[in-house]
């Protein structure tokens, strides 16, 4: 660690964590250096930074994964600190040791206590020897029925990659296969293991921070149970209906795993605390978490400003500030719960949250949502006196978030939030499982509020832009009485016809306008006045209502560009999104036999792996997609004819 000044800082990373840890940095009075793939020529985090070096090329494994690339970046900006945010390079020891190999202060743990923990098959052993508690590992090749269910786990990596779940030992190969499989792309090591899979455990977890002077704080607990695809959506501190011996307890073992690899920095010990309270140690992240801001906000503390006078030698007090009041964080992501957490590219035309919540976000208006990276838009946090009162803070903010462009998980995370058996403080890892059905249907007057928000986009389109004529103002919608106008969008791939008059709405009984512009458009429904937020473009119409009334909606006018199912033969597999082809079934070519729901392709979307199975049982008779391919939505894959009936 260097015991001299930081001035300059450069930070490895990209979106979010980046545009983060420069607010923080500006604080502090350093200049501040980006690092940016050509993707992300222009992004927030590249507008933020006072230089910017380019990294050539467009995947990670070309940029922000080139460790070589990103030292010479930073010699070549001038700067003399390098902050690894949290992914990619963070937990990469031999990076580590070449940042300090080139004179460089590394904000982040000794490259030993990386290497320590990088491996968690190596971290349980040494978690093992220092006494905390751990669940007993499986064999995978001598698992039994009565070892079900298991999880695999990718020895490497983390963030849900490499992970399954194995309820059947006869799916258990297969499932092996898939995650080693996933693990060597994501982590260039496909090593994994199994343990038992605990039901309805809790993933509860630590934020320590250590100086060079053996001061370790264990500051406090949260939860991070409510996941999807083994990935943390929604996390909060402290973690609710612990008991004080159990709370205490994860403490001590947090503290002994640090002072174990001799830690400095912060990080952050996982454990799974199953039903019956016991805890088990799940791993060590050797970096700054993503749900950081909410162990901030209970502490009043900055934890990138920690980290920066840490790695300048500067000594923690001995105890750590008390803890005030609740925090709870939301991950707002551009994916489509509905449809298999489908990640959703394009561009984010309005993203606005009030309130009083803190928003971390990488993103502005009118920036773009890529194929290359995590679908996460912005972390929403609000901190209150008491957990209820920070769950209601946060769900009427998300409720009341103006986001337009793209399909997110912000009706999930509002529903989730005010979901009972969240609200009653002990979710669990399985909460998704059991519930997203439920929290993912549409409401039961969907139509109606769709028709309304139709409407809305109409009265918006005809309203007269700003600046117009003083003549054409006067000779609109409001003032002059005519035949009743017809407007045909498209919603979520059902049409709307919507016929509306200067005064009278039409075919909307019990609505009146109370007025009309190009953004806003007020309607009185049902005695109630509501208000539409309209966002258009070139071709969409997207409406908004600032209260849960009717939520957001994409409009488009019809006609439009035609399905791409209408433009291909039967058995046609198209792609669902834009990705990259990461693995093709062994041995699939044309003329191979193939049955219904076998999967013939996987692709890689937004750091998430999709599958694409067959429609039917049949004959693969064309095959276009090959290994490493990117393709665009809609893109035709492969063909499949189906068996004629016997």
């Amino acid at each position: 660690m260097t015991q001299q000044p930081i001035t300059s800082l450069l930070v490895a990373n990209r979106g979010e964590i980046a545009v983060r840890i420069f607010r923080t940095a500006r604080a502090l009075g350093l200049d501040t250096v980006a690092v940016h793939s050509d993707p992300d020529a222009d992004s927030l985090h590249v507008r933020e930074a006072d230089a910017a070096v380019r990294l050539p090329g467009a995947t990670p494994a070309d940029t922000y994964l080139r460790g070589d690339l990103v030292i010479k970046a930073a010699l070549a900006a001038g700067a003399d600190a390098v902050h690894p945010g949290y992914g990619f390079l963070s937990e990469n020891a031999g990076f580590a040791r070449e940042v300090a190999a080139a004179g460089l202060a590394w904000i982040g743990p000794p490259p030993e206590a990386i290497e320590a923990m990088a491996s968690k098959t190596r971290a349980k052993e040494l978690m093992r020897a220092a006494g905390v508690p751990l669940l007993d590992p499986v064999d995978p090749a001598a698992a039994t029925a009565a070892d079900l269910p298991l999880l695999l786990k990718a020895a490497a990596g983390g963030g849900g990659r490499g992970m399954r779940v194995v309820r059947d030992l006869d799916t258990l190969k297969e499932s092996l296969d898939a995650a080693a499989a996933e693990a060597a792309s994501a982590f260039g090591d496909g090593e994994v293991f199994a343990e038992p899979y605990v039901e309805r455990g809790r993933h509860v977890e630590v934020q320590i921070l250590a100086d060079s002077h053996g001061t370790v704080w264990a500051l406090g607990t949260r939860d991070c149970s409510l996941q999807r695809r083994h990935q943390k959506v929604i996390e909060e501190a402290p973690a609710p209906a612990l008991p004080d011996s159990l709370r205490e307890s994860l403490h001590a073992a947090a503290v002994a795993a640090a002072r174990a690899v001799s830690y400095q920095g912060a990080g952050t010990v996982e454990f799974l605390v199953a039903a019956d309270g016991r805890p088990y140690f799940l791993e060590m992240n050797t970096r700054l978490q993503v749900e950081h801001p909410v162990t901030e906000a209970v502490f009043g503390l900055d934890l990138v400003a920690l980290q920066l006078r840490i790695a300048e030698g500067a000594a923690l007090p001995l105890t750590p500030p008390e803890p005030a009041g609740h925090a709870v964080e939301a991950r707002l992501y551009a994916e489509d719960p509905a449809r298999d957490w489908r990640p959703q590219t394009g561009v984010l035309h309005t993203l606005a949250v009030p309130g009083n919540v803190r928003v971390d976000t990488g993103f502005a208006d009118g920036d773009t949502v890529g194929i290359h990276y995590d679908p996460m838009l912005a972390k929403v946090v609000a901190h209150a006196p008491t957990r209820a009162e920070a769950v209601r803070a946060l769900a009427h903010a998300l409720a009341g978030a103006r986001i337009h462009g793209l399909t997110t998980n912000r009706d999930l995370l509002v529903r989730s939030l005010r979901h009972p058996e969240f609200a009653a403080g002990q979710p669990d890892t399985g909460f998704y499982e059991r519930h997203l059905a439920a929290l993912t249907e549409p409401a039961p007057d969907t139509a109606d509020r769709t028709a309304l928000a139709a409407l809305a986009g109409a009265l918006a389109e005809a309203a007269p832009a700003p600046g117009a004529p003083l003549a054409l103002r006067l000779g609109g919608w409001r003032n002059l009485r005519s035949q009743p106008r017809t407007r045909r969008y498209s919603v979520a791939g059902t049409e709307h016809e919507v016929r509306y008059g200067p005064v009278d709405p039409g075919d909307h009984p019990g609505v009146r306008v109370l007025s009309a512009e190009r953004h806003l458009v007020v309607l009185e429904v049902g005695g109630v006045r509501r208000l539409f937020h309209v966002k258009q473009n070139s071709n969409t119409s997207e409406v908004y209502v600032d209260s849960p009334f009717t939520g957001a909606h994409t409009l488009t006018p019809v006609p439009r560009f035609a399905d791409p199912q209408d433009r291909t033969e039967p058995g046609s597999l198209l792609a669902p999104m834009p990705g990259t082809v990461v693995r093709v079934a062994e041995g699939l070519a044309p003329g191979a036999a193939v049955t219904a729901g076998q999967p013939l392709l996987w692709l890689e979307a937004m750091k998430m792996e999709h599958r694409i199975v067959s429609p039917a049982s049949g004959t693969l008779t064309a095959l276009h997609a090959t290994l490493g391919r990117q393709v665009e939505f809609g893109a035709l894959l492969a063909v499949v004819q189906e068996e004629s009936p016997a």
